[in-house]
């Protein structure tokens, strides 16, 4: 591979502003793909995966190049060059490189890869927190798993078209994708493509989300016909899902404190043809209060640590803190309390993170049924996906049944 100046330059400006102005690298990458018309899918794949690369392995890449936050331009330089090293690249004769020690960088690596903390690339703080909670085995094959790529997966829009028929158009585009045998509206692609400009996307044939998240709205056991309160409904991942899954028969109140993620929601449901969705913003407690006991279902996709989707987001590696692992905690209870009183006698609610945490998981659920709110509910199932089990997301999910009046 040779490396062209221009779209390492691209590099370098993205990692100065996720590094060192926090910004999140998903926007950062978003803004530098406009950056030149001219470059073509490739140029655009080596500026995206490359900036994810060396966000993803930034502590291990540092302590290599011995360089500490905050990064100036040649620290990030630095940096290229352990990865351009590290992925078997010829470093070209430009100033930046001179006198990089190829044997010494790979000498480093062989030697900090025997310290999982920096093999993983990762804080210490979430090294310490995965061992505790899932056992010194369990975590070192899961943060291991959580630092590979993530794979495309598509959710088929059943009111528009059918597995088959989205397989076949595709398959027209160039765009190969095979069948994932236990997710009954999953394709994955067969290699990385930007499906978001295929006239089937535009046509609302498909959403891109990850296979583990897809079972959520499965579990919640919904039926044409209910009346479903997804809680935390955000940009409505899910809720587009639920809609599918019930025939667009029905109501679906979706909630959230955000308006800008409602808004792309609507957006988003206008595309996919689901007409049965009603946005919500959360103004107040009234909002929540003037729903109890008028559900059939509700889900809580609860706000979490999303240490399950780190493959996704490498850059929540360096935001996250665990003051905040423990604020999110008690959210999650309070959300647990509050909004499980919208449901029916009689009526179920999913309660999911996209954590790997028991503490966020099975703890909050054990901890609800325990309490004043919760004993009127049984825990009916839950299932847990490790990413190195599944190949995909971390994800939890538990389904709890109000009991008849």
């Amino acid at each position: 591979m040779r490396l062209h100046r221009n779209l390492c330059f691209a590099v370098i400006d993205g990692l100065t502003l996720i590094f060192n102005e926090g910004n999140y690298a998903d926007k950062v990458i978003q803004q530098l793909l406009k950056r030149d018309k001219r470059w073509g899918s490739r140029d655009r794949a080596f500026v995206a995966e490359t900036t994810y690369d060396i966000v993803r392995w930034k502590r291990l890449y540092a302590e290599i190049a011995e360089v500490k936050a905050p990064y100036n331009r040649d620290n990030l330089w630095r940096m290229f060059a352990v990865w351009a090293i590290l992925k078997g690249i010829k470093l070209p004769d430009w100033k930046y490189f001179e006198n990089t020690p190829a044997r010494k960088i790979k000498g480093r690596f062989d030697e900090l890869s025997k310290i999982r903390k920096f093999k993983e690339s990762i804080p210490d703080w979430m090294d310490a927190l995965g061992e505790e909670e899932l056992g010194k085995d369990t975590w070192t094959k899961e943060i291991a798993a959580l630092n590979e790529q993530a794979d495309v997966i598509l959710r088929v829009n059943t009111l528009k078209t059918s597995k088959q028929k989205l397989q076949a158009q595709l398959n027209d585009l160039n765009i190969q994708t095979e069948v994932l045998p236990d997710y009954p509206d999953a394709l994955k692609l067969k290699e990385r493509s930007n499906v978001f400009t295929t006239e089937p996307f535009k046509n609302g044939h498909f959403e891109v989300q990850d296979a583990s998240s897809q079972l959520v709205a499965e579990f919640l056991n919904v039926k044409p016909g209910m009346r479903v309160v997804d809680t935390c409904a955000g940009a409505g991942g899910k809720t587009l899902h639920i809609a599918s899954l019930m025939e667009n028969k029905g109501q679906i109140i979706a909630l959230d404190i955000y308006a800008n993620k409602l808004n792309e929601l609507k957006r988003r449901a206008k595309r996919n043809g689901s007409h049965n969705i009603e946005p919500r913003l959360i103004e107040s407690t009234k909002t929540i209060k003037k729903l109890y006991n008028k559900a059939d279902r509700v889900l809580i996709d609860a706000p979490c640590s999303g240490l399950g989707v780190l493959r996704r987001n490498p850059d929540a590696k360096w935001k996250l803190q665990p003051e905040f692992i423990e604020q999110i905690k008690r959210t999650q209870q309070d959300i647990l309390q509050q909004y499980s009183r919208m449901l029916k006698a009689g009526g179920q609610l999913v309660y999911a993170t996209c954590s790997i945490l028991p503490s966020e998981n099975q703890e909050q659920v054990k901890t609800f049924l325990s309490s004043e709110v919760g004993k009127d509910f049984i825990l009916v199932k839950d299932k847990k996906i490790l990413a190195h089990q599944s190949g995909f997301d971390g994800f939890y999910m538990a389904l709890l049944e109000k009991n008849k009046a």
